[in-house]
């Protein structure tokens, strides 16, 4: 592993620069303006970098509309959602595993073992970091536990949906648990080791759990009250007290803040555009974050047999259907439920982040599933 003094950056340039066509990025900027237009979200900031240049980066819209306008910043900070997963949570792991501190296929048994009995005996932190663990995709555990143990609790007790290693099935639960795995092994709070492993050695200022309230003007406003998920809870949570303020610069998951005091492993940091394509840009320059090892594990298929999409250790893999299906065969990304993406080609030497505030308009808003792919032609399109 190289040195922090020799961390990989992304420079500012030009289009031109960045091998983009400026014409085409103007097709990319109307493409975001129509999202604005139609309801997909009030404001985007996007950005795309390649071959370690950063030629577009464009703040449109607005952070908040409720219960007034404010406008976009290029350095707007965002509630990744699920980024979190990729962005901290992932590096934090490989760390681990490049220490041989954590064994993938170690069963999690042997650092919970609480988490044990039946098929829980079989799941291994790949299943987890694949999502192939079995376990449901989401439960409001903030119903049933308020603190770190009680959530691991209530996390050990839900039933698996299927045997380990069927399929792919998405699942919060289970990135909860690497991050109590992690907890566990390590003594310390995920956020103290995401600022050792990820922010201090990058360098970066704005990525952060839990931003400070004198930075919340500068974040992007995500839903008005908690309404999607007391919607989603049904008459579980009549007598639960939900937020009910515009949030901004408080996590929007209600797992992450109700339960987990707004710092967890599967969602919880707030980090910029910018912020975000440096992590991302490690994964194309291995060596100080994750090294080339690591890099050609995370981006192989995991699956095994299991079915569903292809996936990696964390990421998102390539396929027909997924929102940068149309970057290369080798990419790879994540979403996040706030609005958020990212996507990484390596043919290419390609970054593309789009972060938006999509949830501002309403959880139950979900047109940014049709917009996603769209933005990501039209990037592909804008390539010299």
């Amino acid at each position: 592993m190289r040195s922090i003094d020799s961390v990989p950056t992304l420079r500012n340039g030009t289009p031109g620069e960045a091998s983009l066509n400026a014409d085409r990025l103007r097709d990319v900027a109307g493409l975001v303006d129509e999202g604005i237009r139609g309801g997909v979200f009030p404001g985007a900031v996007s950005l795309i970098a390649r071959g370690g240049i950063m030629g577009w980066l464009r703040a449109q819209g607005y952070a908040q509309v409720v219960p007034s306008r404010r406008p976009m910043d290029p350095e707007t900070i965002f509630d990744l959602a699920s980024l979190t997963k990729v962005v901290a949570t992932l590096p934090v792991v490989i760390s681990l595993w490049e220490k041989d501190a954590l064994g993938l296929d170690s069963p999690v048994r042997s650092v919970l073992p609480e988490f044990s009995g039946g098929d829980r005996d079989l799941v291994t932190f790949r299943h987890l970091l694949a999502h192939t663990s079995g376990l449901p995709p989401w439960r409001a555990l903030y119903l049933h536990a308020r603190t770190r143990e009680g959530v691991l609790k209530a996390i050990c007790e839900t039933p698996l949906a299927a045997p380990p290693g069927r399929t792919v099935e998405y699942s919060d639960l289970g990135i909860l648990l690497v991050g109590f795995s992690i907890e566990r092994m390590t003594g310390r709070m995920i956020d103290r080791l995401v600022k050792e492993i990820v922010v201090e050695p990058l360098r970066l200022t704005h990525t952060m759990f839990n931003p400070p309230r004198d930075l919340w003007t500068r974040c992007a406003a995500t839903e008005p009250g908690h309404g999607y998920e007391h919607e989603k809870v049904g008459n579980d949570g009549r007598a639960f007290r939900w937020r009910e303020d515009v949030l901004c610069g408080e996590v929007h998951d209600g797992n992450a803040h109700y339960a987990l005091g707004g710092v967890a492993p599967h969602a919880g940091l707030f980090s910029t555009a910018r912020e975000v394509a440096a992590v991302a840009f490690q994964w194309l320059r291995p060596g100080v974050l994750v090294s080339p090892r690591a890099v050609e594990e995370a981006i192989t298929d995991q699956r095994n047999g299991a079915g569903g999409y292809p996936r990696g250790l964390g990421w998102v893999l390539h396929h027909e259907g997924t929102f940068f299906d149309a970057l290369g065969p080798r990419a790879f990304g994540h979403t996040g439920f706030t609005g958020t993406s990212v996507a990484v080609d390596p043919d290419e030497d390609l970054i593309v982040v789009l972060l938006t505030n999509r949830v501002h308009l309403g959880g139950s808003n979900i047109k940014i599933q049709e917009f996603r792919p769209r933005f990501h032609e039209a990037v592909w399109r804008a390539l010299l």
